[in-house]
């Protein structure tokens, strides 16, 4: 998420509150159908996996969810930039992190808030919780106690401690400094290195630097005292001693004069511009401040120019983000079972993400971040959604663990390794993100049709403020005012345009120009003016014909039919005029299209052909390469039936056609679907798993996709209208503010 973009007070705690409160939840991995799972699943059958693990404690790792299981535990006393909230107000940063766990390395995370500031007892109740979890996860714990706790933890527990607000910024900073140094052409053994701002991340930052090379002596360490000398009595503590050098520098002043490296763990404006002058050639200025940088990027630049700047905000370049850190050590040190996460992993961590960030950027992270991102001075970290991450960093992390001799289970196929680690990325984050960031570049007017309800005007305002475009609300003035007040958003209206037939100059012409397609279909002129004037799904539609808007988002408030109905008064929507609805289903890291969810009653098999067109178009505007399966009872030809002849005939259609997509067909959803199941048809032209299934009517689809929904837990994006000429998606009655929005990113981003 941007820097620059709004989030009031109101949309944080609704998007804590809704669809359930919280951030995650617990589901069970196993069959809990019948009596014979539950019997297996508690008693009598857990006392077989109790008995293995009793004489073998290894066996933990193979029958519990312990080998991927990591436990984030706070007390609450340095929360993000608020401080010493306590325990329980801490919770919803640690289920963040919990989250961020599972969505960047498939790693499972409970979050554990500690009422205590007696290092003695946290240290006791994560002793003594430890045999639950396989690594801990420990977050915004205040210095110093944070390092007694991590360090007493570590000498007493055989499984990963890690405490992310030292560490994480460490690495991350460390694989950027790697970069910065090769850029200027610089050793880091020859640097002159100062750190201002002696707490846990800064302490751990020099640390893991000298660990890389950096030379002690080279290595000055300043706090809100000055600088960390040898003899110095004031502020002191073990941690600060460790790092203090024998120097007539008292200030960070001077420590800066020919400074070749600046990193700052501080406070906003910690840097002046003057110290920057005084730094050697080239300088690295790690600026890590939150939320404000000890120096911004553009007072750098302005006064050295051949400064490389990095900050921890993410609408700057080169951000140092932790969750490019601890999710893949993490997945890396339970991959082999570490007893620790040692120095040694973390620099091989910091290694890879420099060696990544050396390397051409796939095309999709580009699409995700609007511009292309080469190697340079303003990309010498990857970006967060780079979705090589997942099999490159945890793989060098393990590598480093069993070179040093932490892995209880060492990998011995490590190209198998990187496979299923390959399996772990959801594709479907990595979309949506997309998505939203080619929409922030297209800056579309997006016309919202039914402002007469409140989902539609929260997924306006989070369009507007999320700064993917201009928001045009179709509705009156008094009532959308109501609405928003009523849910504690009323400063969002002045923000909003709300259009009407009312208070538009263009009515007469859109009257017009419905006239004249309508004049000859048993429309006369008092119809039209209801139409136009009465009716927002039309009108909605007359804007965007008319270019008064980019897109148009519908469909909330009425059923799907009978708005697709209204805008074919206006736009060519019928099935003969080669429209089609794509439904897309996000669920268990897989997305799958499927198609005609919305305009053809009972294709045939010239229908199924063009819907397998305008579906692998829809694929292939989402980012993924279509593979379509014409799915139907029956597979290659058997059993025979009327019913499935058409679906026979369609690829044969397009065997005609020439088509530059892989299809085929007939065949039944769980060969199109599992490859193990193709694999028993070898003449199968698919090269792996359909990602597009075209279905034989709408009523199957519509079947097909609510099963889904409420079986499956699939996230339902559409149906997305393809074929129309305009940007138009239509919502469904069910959809919440969040989907709306999602159908408002899809017409912004034309995808269709």
């Amino acid at each position: 998420m941007s820097g620059n973009n709004k989030i009031t007070r109101e949309e944080a705690l609704a998007y804590h509150l809704e669809p359930t409160p919280g951030k995650l939840e617990v589901s069970a991995s196993t069959p809990m159908s019948t009596q014979r799972d539950l019997s297996l699943a508690y008693s009598p059958g857990v006392a077989v996996p109790c008995e293995a693990i009793a004489e073998n404690p290894e066996t933990a790792y193979d029958y519990t969810t312990k080998g991927n299981l990591v436990a984030v535990i706070t007390n609450g006393s340095a929360v993000l930039g608020l401080g010493n909230l306590g325990a329980l107000a801490s919770k919803p940063v640690m289920e963040g992190k919990s989250v961020l766990f599972k969505r960047f390395a498939d790693v499972n995370s409970i979050d554990i808030e500690l009422d205590t500031e007696d290092p003695d007892a946290i240290i006791q109740a994560v002793k003594l919780m430890a045999p639950t979890f396989g690594g801990v996860n420990l977050e915004d714990i205040k210095a110093p106690e944070c390092f007694i706790i991590e360090q007493t933890l570590k000498e007493q527990l055989d499984i990963p401690v890690f405490h992310d607000d030292q560490h994480g910024t460490a690495v991350i900073t460390a694989a950027g400094l790697l970069n910065a140094l090769r850029l200027t052409g610089k050793a880091i053994e020859d640097c002159k290195i100062v750190l201002n701002g002696a707490g846990a991340a800064g302490i751990a930052c020099i640390e893991l630097i000298k660990a890389m090379g950096a030379k002690p002596q080279n290595c000055i360490v300043c706090d809100t005292k000055g600088v960390i000398f040898q003899g110095r009595t004031e502020g002191m503590n073990q941690w600060k001693s460790a790092h203090a050098v024998k120097t007539e520098m008292r200030t960070l002043d001077d420590a800066m004069k020919g400074a070749d490296v600046f990193l700052g763990v501080s406070v906003k404006g910690a840097v002046t511009q003057a110290m920057l002058e005084s730094m050697a050639d080239d300088p690295v200025i790690f600026a890590m401040a939150n939320p404000d940088p000890e120096i911004t990027p553009e007072e750098a630049h302005a006064i050295r120019p051949d400064a490389i700047v990095a900050t921890g905000r993410s609408d700057y370049p080169n951000q140092v983000n932790n969750v490019l850190g601890f999710p893949y050590l993490f997945r890396g040190a339970l991959d082999i079972r570490a007893r620790a996460i040692n120095d040694e992993m973390k620099i091989a961590c910091a290694e890879a993400l420099a060696d990544l960030a050396r390397e051409d950027v796939p095309d999709e992270v580009a699409l995700a971040y609007g511009r292309k991102l080469s190697f340079g001075r303003d990309y010498i970290i990857p970006t967060p959604f780079d979705p090589r991450l997942i099999h490159t960093v945890p793989l060098a992390v393990a590598k480093a663990g069993m070179d040093t001799g932490v892995a209880r289970r060492p990998i011995v196929d490590m190209d198998g390794y990187e496979q299923s680690l390959r399996a772990r990325m959801d594709p479907t984050a990595s979309m949506l993100q997309g998505m939203f960031a080619r929409a922030k570049g297209t800056q579309a007017r997006m016309i919202f049709a039914e402002g007469d309800d409140i989902r539609v005007l929260r997924a306006a305002v989070t369009y507007q403020r999320s700064g993917l475009g201009k928001a045009l609300v179709v509705g009156r003035q008094d009532d959308v005012k109501t609405r928003l007040e009523a849910a504690g958003i009323g400063d969002a209206f002045r923000e909003l345009e709300i259009v009407n037939a009312g208070n538009t100059r263009h009515l007469e012409t859109y009257k017009e120009f419905l006239y004249g397609r309508l004049q000859r279909k048993g429309y006369d002129t008092s119809d039209i003016h209801r139409l136009a004037a009465r009716d927002r799904h039309a009108f909605s539609a007359l804007m965007l014909a008319h270019g008064h808007g980019d897109g148009l988002v519908t469909g909330a408030t009425r059923k799907s039919a009978h708005v697709l109905g209204l805008i074919n008064t206006v736009f060519d929507a019928g099935a003969e005029d080669g429209a089609v609805g794509v439904t897309a289903l996000l669920v268990k890291g897989r997305i799958v299209l499927i198609a005609d969810t919305l305009v053809h009653e009972w294709p045939d098999e010239e229908d199924l052909a063009d819907i397998a067109t305008r579906a692998a178009g829809t694929a292939r505007s989402l980012g993924l390469e279509p593979r379509v399966a014409f799915v139907s009872f029956s597979t290659f030809g058997y059993p025979v039936s009327e019913r499935a002849t058409k679906m026979h005939r369609a690829p044969r259609v397009l065997d005609a056609r020439g088509v530059d997509f892989e299809y085929d067909g007939e065949m039944t959803v769980d060969v199109a679907l599992d490859p193990e199941i193709m694999a028993q048809y070898p003449f199968c032209r698919l090269s792996g798993p359909a990602n597009v299934l075209v279905v034989p009517a709408r009523h199957s689809a519509s079947i097909s996709v609510k099963l889904m929904q409420q079986l499956g837990d699939a996230t339902v994006i559409g149906p997305i209208l393809s074929g129309v000429g305009k940007p138009i998606q239509l919502c469904s009655a069910t959809s919440t503010a969040n989907d709306i929005l999602n159908m408002a990113v899809l017409a912004a981003c034309r995808v269709g």
